[in-house]
């Protein structure tokens, strides 16, 4: 086999965001945070990063605390329940960092809000120069406001930084017309427009984040984090899980 048969595929995009849900990190836990997925998890970062794409990461925080859900069930004030949800994000950014560290991926830990003892305060300049550098950047603290889920904040980093794609890693193989845990007859889509997200409300991302993406042309690929190598295929522009575009 010639050298050239060997080489890995190059990347298809160069800067990405990478958005992960808090209950992507609990894997069977049911809550907290699974040391055998975070162990995947900083693997495949570590796999894409070494083929030269500059990674940033938007990391929720419903393993430990969701804001909306403890406003709605307990009656807390809504702004009060959000910032504790930022705090789970700086938990579950932490804990990324030192699995990314302990494999020798050299990791920095933004947040919007300031919590300068664990975290460099967010500066988009700064984030760029890290990943010129060649570092990975976590972004905690969702976009510094109660009210704004972290799906806004992985659109909003993604246009600021200049990223080329958001990959959603969640904890099903795409996007479904129906809950494929519940409906069997459910319908994975392997394309969707904004558009069609939008109208049938599908659960993608939120609204706003789904707008915002739409309008700035960038793309969204929802796929499952659990199987080896789905970053890097995503990353190299394999066919895997549900691409959103604006065109179909």
């Amino acid at each position: 086999m010639s050298r050239a048969a060997q080489s890995p595929p190059a990347p298809r995009y160069k800067r990405i965001v990478l958005k992960l849900s808090g209950e992507a990190l609990q894997g069977a836990l049911g809550f907290g945070i699974d040391p055998q997925v975070l162990e995947l998890l900083a693997h495949q970062v570590k796999e894409i990063h070494e083929l030269g794409v500059q990674v940033t990461v938007v990391v929720g925080g419903g393993n430990i605390f969701r804001g909306l859900k403890a406003s709605s069930t307990t009656g807390m004030e809504r702004a009060t329940a959000d910032y504790m949800g930022m705090l789970a994000t700086a938990i579950n950014g932490l804990a990324l960092q030192d699995s990314l560290e302990r494999i020798r991926v050299p990791t920095r830990v933004q947040s919007a809000i300031e919590i300068a003892k664990v975290a460099e305060p967010y500066i988009r300049r700064r984030a760029i120069r890290h990943l010129e550098k060649g570092r990975v950047v976590i972004f905690v603290g969702g976009i510094g406001s109660p009210f704004f889920t972290t799906d806004t904040t992985a659109a909003l980093r993604a246009m600021e930084i200049g990223a080329e794609v958001v990959l959603k890693a969640t904890n099903v193989d795409g996007v479904y017309s129906a809950d494929p845990a519940v409906d069997r007859r459910a319908k994975k889509f392997t394309r969707l427009t904004f558009m069609e997200v939008l109208k049938r409300r599908l659960q993608v991302m939120d609204a706003t984040a789904i707008s915002l993406c739409m309008d700035h042309q960038l793309p969204i690929i929802v796929f499952n984090l659990n199987r080896a190598g789905n970053i890097r295929r995503a990353v190299c522009g394999e066919a895997v899980g549900t691409t959103v575009t604006n065109e179909k």
